[in-house]
């Protein structure tokens, strides 16, 4: 069999995860057996669908290097093909125009939940030859719908609570279940790989495949992406766009390989893999049917591994639009440096600024920093004096981060703390940040002795 899938997002909302994830499951199934991913935008809701959407979800599966074969395919465009396939169940009698409005059926259906039934619609006009309203499946069907899912085994339904359901609008506006199965028929999808709350869809669209002599696919439910507290995944989980993702410093290829994780299981230890082993890799048999928890902890420390494996150019370069305060020419040649000493630490790329602020403004703290231990503020001004002399006699071509800490460790009493913590708060006016002799080296000597300066003369 030829494997073709697909992901068919509708433009009413931002790409999220739970959408890019299945994306990233389609595409690594369909690579991985050699065959095609393509994206289909579900546009037939006029009303509620934007092309700005559209644009972000493109935008979101570009950057994740979630790449779809072919050209983009529209429901929007694709209006003459539903069109068709609804004459054919109209003029075959399999389907019927229900005449009632959307009150009564609200009623209908509020009366049925009360009374503990499973909502349902069995219109009494099935046998009418009406020429407008809502087009609904005339469902006389009665043995058991069954199919088997790859990830959950057989499943099946009482085609009895289904009722006569909902196909169209008119014949220019089909609704979900008529124009999925039309178009994963005519584009020979193999595989419906989608979240689990698509299972009860599942046996309307099998018994209109076989109304309609299509082709039935293979069905694949994912588990349902679940906060850390087991809850349904919201935005106080870390539930955001995936362009969102982007702006806050993760790299495309650490949330590739993080939602990659989010329900299926490799079957060892390993958790950092490459685009090309996920492909290599990947299996719907390994796939859990239990929900899969997104955490936000681990994707951190995941983007953390991607950025230490980045070559130190390219990550400037990726880094350099997350500086919001001016960076003048010349402390761009700085930049570098700065971020090769924050990259062993570094989570996310927008926590940068904060980080490495200091080396382009002079710092500002409050005196009571530059405390160590019990020291009192004439033993620290006699400290950073001590710093300064030692700084004096340094080279220009000394102010490496090597020969700076020989020759202050060379002076340092038995608790170095007393020399190089007042030391440190000096030069970055920060609690945490890297060791004060990779400061100097990038500071320079002028500037690092002016904020020596500017820290005894806090303390007079």
């Amino acid at each position: 069999m030829r494997v073709k899938t697909r992901i068919a997002p509708s433009p009413t909302g931002y790409l999220h995860v739970g959408t890019a994830r299945t994306a990233l499951f389609n595409y690594l199934f369909a690579k991985h057996n050699s065959g095609e991913f393509i994206l289909r935008i579900e546009d037939t809701d006029i009303e509620r669908s934007e092309a700005k959407f559209e644009d972000d979800i493109v935008a979101g599966l570009k950057w994740l290097g979630i790449n779809w074969d072919g050209e983009i395919t529209r429901q929007s465009e694709r209006i003459d093909i539903y069109e068709t396939y609804l004459k054919t169940l109209l003029a075959d009698g399999m389907a019927f125009y229900c005449p009632h409005s959307q009150a009564e059926l609200d009623e209908e259906r509020k009366k049925q939940v009360a009374n503990k039934f499973s909502p349902q619609h069995t219109c009494d006009a099935r046998g009418k030859k009406l020429g407008k309203g809502l087009i609904r499946f005339k469902n006389d069907t009665e043995k058991t719908v069954k199919f088997k899912d790859e990830i959950r085994g057989e499943i099946e339904f009482d085609p009895a609570l289904l009722g006569d359901f909902s196909l169209a609008k008119d014949l220019r506006t089909p609704l979900y279940n008529f124009a999925v199965v039309v178009d994963d028929a005519t584009m020979e999808i193999s595989h419906v790989i989608r979240g689990e709350d698509h299972i009860s869809n599942t046996p309307k669209q099998i018994l209109l495949e076989e109304a309609l002599g299509l082709q039935q696919p293979i069905f694949a439910h994912l588990p349902l992406i679940l906060g850390k507290d087991r809850s349904k995944l919201s935005k106080r989980h870390g539930a955001t766009s995936v362009i969102d993702y982007k702006n806050e410093g993760y790299l495309p290829d650490a949330l590739f390989n993080f939602m990659a994780l989010l329900g299926w299981n490799p079957g060892r230890e390993q958790e950092i893999f490459s685009k090309k082993e996920l492909i290599k890799e990947f299996s719907i048999d390994r796939v859990q049917g239990a929900g899969a928890i997104f955490d936000m902890t681990k994707l951190d420390w995941m983007n953390g591994e991607y950025i230490r494996k980045k070559p130190l150019k390219e990550l400037v370069e990726l880094s350099k639009g997350f500086f919001q305060f001016p960076i003048s020419n010349s402390q761009f040649s700085m930049l570098e440096k700065v971020i090769a000493l924050e990259q062993p630490r570094l989570k996310k790329l927008s926590e940068l600024p904060e980080k490495t602020d200091s080396f382009f403004k002079e710092p500002e703290y409050d005196a009571e920093l530059l405390k160590w231990k019990q020291m009192d503020n004439l033993t620290i001004k006699n400290s950073l004096e001590t710093a300064k002399s030692i700084l004096q006699l340094v080279a220009e071509n000394g102010m490496t981060k090597e020969n700076l800490e020989k020759l202050f460790l060379a002076k340092a009493g038995k608790d170095r703390g007393e020399l190089l913590w007042p030391l440190r708060v000096a030069l970055s006016g920060k609690k945490f940040s890297p060791g004060p002799f990779e400061i100097m080296e990038v500071l320079g000597k002028d500037k690092s002795i002016l904020r020596i300066n500017a820290a005894i003369f806090m303390l007079k």
